[in-house]
Protein backbone atom coordinates (compact mmCIF):
# COMPACT_ATOMS: atom_id res chain seq x y z
CA UNK A 1 0.00 0.00 0.00
CA UNK A 2 2.83 2.22 0.56
CA UNK A 3 4.31 2.07 -2.56
CA UNK A 4 1.18 2.63 -4.46
CA UNK A 5 0.76 5.84 -2.15
CA UNK A 6 3.84 6.94 -2.98
CA UNK A 7 3.48 6.39 -6.70
CA UNK A 8 0.14 8.50 -6.58
CA UNK A 9 1.63 11.36 -4.69
CA UNK A 10 4.35 11.71 -7.19
CA UNK A 11 2.37 11.43 -10.38
CA UNK A 12 -0.43 13.90 -9.06
CA UNK A 13 1.29 16.18 -6.72
CA UNK A 14 3.99 16.79 -10.09
CA UNK A 15 1.14 16.96 -12.11
CA UNK A 16 -0.35 19.85 -10.34
CA UNK A 17 2.62 21.93 -9.83
CA UNK A 18 3.53 21.54 -13.55
CA UNK A 19 0.32 23.11 -13.93
CA UNK A 20 1.14 25.85 -12.00
CA UNK A 21 4.63 26.40 -13.28
CA UNK A 22 2.67 26.51 -16.63
CA UNK A 23 0.59 29.43 -15.58
CA UNK A 24 4.14 31.67 -14.78
CA UNK A 25 6.43 30.56 -16.72
CA UNK A 26 7.40 29.26 -20.02
CA UNK A 27 8.62 25.75 -18.78
CA UNK A 28 6.88 22.79 -19.76
CA UNK A 29 4.45 24.24 -22.30
CA UNK A 30 3.39 27.70 -20.90
CA UNK A 31 2.76 30.52 -22.35
CA UNK A 32 4.22 33.08 -19.26
CA UNK A 33 2.81 34.99 -16.94
CA UNK A 34 1.19 36.67 -19.30
CA UNK A 35 -0.17 33.70 -20.79
CA UNK A 36 -1.21 33.38 -17.35
CA UNK A 37 -2.63 36.29 -16.79
CA UNK A 38 -5.07 36.16 -19.96
CA UNK A 39 -6.36 32.93 -19.69
CA UNK A 40 -7.92 33.71 -16.37
CA UNK A 41 -9.36 36.81 -17.95
CA UNK A 42 -10.93 34.84 -20.21
CA UNK A 43 -12.24 32.84 -18.03
CA UNK A 44 -13.71 35.75 -15.88
CA UNK A 45 -11.26 36.44 -12.91
CA UNK A 46 -10.56 39.40 -11.71
CA UNK A 47 -6.91 40.19 -10.19
CA UNK A 48 -5.09 39.88 -13.32
CA UNK A 49 -1.09 38.93 -12.54
CA UNK A 50 -2.07 38.73 -8.95
CA UNK A 51 -4.51 36.26 -9.39
CA UNK A 52 -2.19 34.32 -11.77
CA UNK A 53 0.59 34.42 -9.29
CA UNK A 54 -1.46 33.21 -6.63
CA UNK A 55 -3.07 30.22 -8.98
CA UNK A 56 0.50 29.44 -10.67
CA UNK A 57 2.12 29.52 -6.69
CA UNK A 58 -0.68 27.32 -4.97
CA UNK A 59 -0.52 24.93 -7.72
CA UNK A 60 3.34 24.59 -7.11
CA UNK A 61 3.30 24.57 -3.82
CA UNK A 62 0.70 22.24 -2.93
CA UNK A 63 1.74 19.96 -5.59
CA UNK A 64 5.47 19.41 -4.43
CA UNK A 65 4.15 19.38 -0.82
CA UNK A 66 2.10 16.48 -1.93
CA UNK A 67 4.68 14.73 -3.86
CA UNK A 68 6.80 15.03 -0.71
CA UNK A 69 4.15 13.58 1.18
CA UNK A 70 4.35 16.94 3.93
CA UNK A 71 2.11 18.46 5.72
CA UNK A 72 -0.32 16.54 3.62
CA UNK A 73 -3.57 17.49 4.41
CA UNK A 74 -2.97 20.91 4.41
CA UNK A 75 -1.35 20.31 0.52
CA UNK A 76 -4.32 18.12 -0.35
CA UNK A 77 -6.66 21.13 0.47
CA UNK A 78 -4.53 23.78 -1.50
CA UNK A 79 -4.68 21.25 -4.34
CA UNK A 80 -8.57 20.79 -4.12
CA UNK A 81 -9.03 24.04 -3.99
CA UNK A 82 -7.23 25.15 -7.28
CA UNK A 83 -8.27 21.83 -8.97
CA UNK A 84 -12.14 23.57 -7.85
CA UNK A 85 -11.85 26.14 -9.04
CA UNK A 86 -10.85 24.99 -12.45
CA UNK A 87 -14.08 22.01 -12.65
CA UNK A 88 -15.77 25.51 -12.10
CA UNK A 89 -14.23 26.81 -15.19
CA UNK A 90 -15.31 24.13 -17.11
CA UNK A 91 -18.36 22.96 -15.70
CA UNK A 92 -20.52 24.38 -18.57
CA UNK A 93 -18.80 22.38 -21.09
CA UNK A 94 -19.72 18.96 -19.50
CA UNK A 95 -17.90 16.16 -18.11
CA UNK A 96 -15.67 14.70 -20.83
CA UNK A 97 -12.29 16.32 -21.65
CA UNK A 98 -12.54 16.12 -24.94
CA UNK A 99 -15.03 18.61 -24.96
CA UNK A 100 -12.75 20.50 -22.44
CA UNK A 101 -14.88 19.94 -20.00
CA UNK A 102 -14.67 19.11 -15.96
CA UNK A 103 -13.12 15.53 -16.14
CA UNK A 104 -9.34 15.79 -15.47
CA UNK A 105 -10.00 18.50 -12.61
CA UNK A 106 -12.56 15.87 -11.12
CA UNK A 107 -9.94 13.11 -11.42
CA UNK A 108 -7.29 15.59 -9.40
CA UNK A 109 -9.73 16.56 -6.80
CA UNK A 110 -10.41 12.60 -6.33
CA UNK A 111 -7.10 11.61 -6.20
CA UNK A 112 -6.68 14.18 -3.49
CA UNK A 113 -9.31 13.51 -1.54
CA UNK A 114 -8.02 10.01 -1.39
CA UNK A 115 -4.92 10.89 -0.78
CA UNK A 116 -6.37 12.93 2.33
CA UNK A 117 -8.51 9.83 3.89
CA UNK A 118 -5.29 7.06 3.11
CA UNK A 119 -2.84 9.30 4.06
CA UNK A 120 1.02 9.73 2.52
CA UNK A 121 2.08 6.11 3.37
CA UNK A 122 5.71 5.43 5.20
CA UNK A 123 7.82 6.70 2.04
CA UNK A 124 6.75 10.33 3.23
CA UNK A 125 8.49 13.44 4.83
CA UNK A 126 5.29 13.55 7.16
CA UNK A 127 6.05 9.74 8.40
CA UNK A 128 9.41 10.32 8.55
CA UNK A 129 8.77 13.27 10.87
CA UNK A 130 6.18 11.61 12.66
CA UNK A 131 3.51 13.74 11.26
CA UNK A 132 1.56 10.89 9.37
CA UNK A 133 -0.92 9.76 12.17
CA UNK A 134 -4.06 11.67 12.18
CA UNK A 135 -7.48 11.53 13.14
CA UNK A 136 -10.14 11.29 10.29
CA UNK A 137 -12.04 14.41 11.11
CA UNK A 138 -8.21 16.41 10.05
CA UNK A 139 -8.93 14.22 6.39
CA UNK A 140 -12.68 14.89 6.64
CA UNK A 141 -11.50 19.05 7.17
CA UNK A 142 -8.88 18.98 4.82
CA UNK A 143 -11.07 18.26 1.88
CA UNK A 144 -14.28 20.49 3.30
CA UNK A 145 -12.06 23.64 3.29
CA UNK A 146 -10.28 22.45 0.15
CA UNK A 147 -13.29 22.69 -1.76
CA UNK A 148 -15.30 25.47 0.02
CA UNK A 149 -12.22 27.21 -0.84
CA UNK A 150 -12.04 26.72 -4.43
CA UNK A 151 -15.56 27.83 -4.46
CA UNK A 152 -15.41 30.92 -2.63
CA UNK A 153 -12.37 31.84 -4.76
CA UNK A 154 -14.17 31.35 -7.86
CA UNK A 155 -17.45 33.51 -6.40
CA UNK A 156 -15.02 36.29 -4.95
CA UNK A 157 -12.88 36.60 -8.01
CA UNK A 158 -15.50 36.32 -10.65
CA UNK A 159 -15.70 39.61 -13.02
CA UNK A 160 -18.80 40.41 -13.51
CA UNK A 161 -20.36 39.75 -16.76
CA UNK A 162 -20.50 42.39 -19.37
CA UNK A 163 -24.51 42.29 -19.07
CA UNK A 164 -24.51 43.49 -15.95
CA UNK A 165 -21.39 46.28 -15.43
CA UNK A 166 -21.98 49.58 -15.22
CA UNK A 167 -20.77 52.25 -17.61
CA UNK A 168 -21.22 55.93 -16.46
CA UNK A 169 -23.50 55.11 -13.68
CA UNK A 170 -26.27 53.41 -15.58
CA UNK A 171 -26.26 49.58 -16.23
CA UNK A 172 -25.71 48.42 -19.59
CA UNK A 173 -26.94 44.66 -21.15
CA UNK A 174 -24.88 43.03 -23.49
Amino acid sequence: MDNGLLVLRLVVGLLIAGHGVQKVSFRLGGSGLAGGTEEFRRDGFRGGVVTALAAGGSQIAAGLFLAAGLLTPAATAAAIGVMTVAGTIKWRKGLWVQNDGYEYPLVLVTACAALALAGPGRWSLDHALGLSGRPLWVSIAAIAIGSASGLVTRMVLRRPSARHQKTNGSTTHA
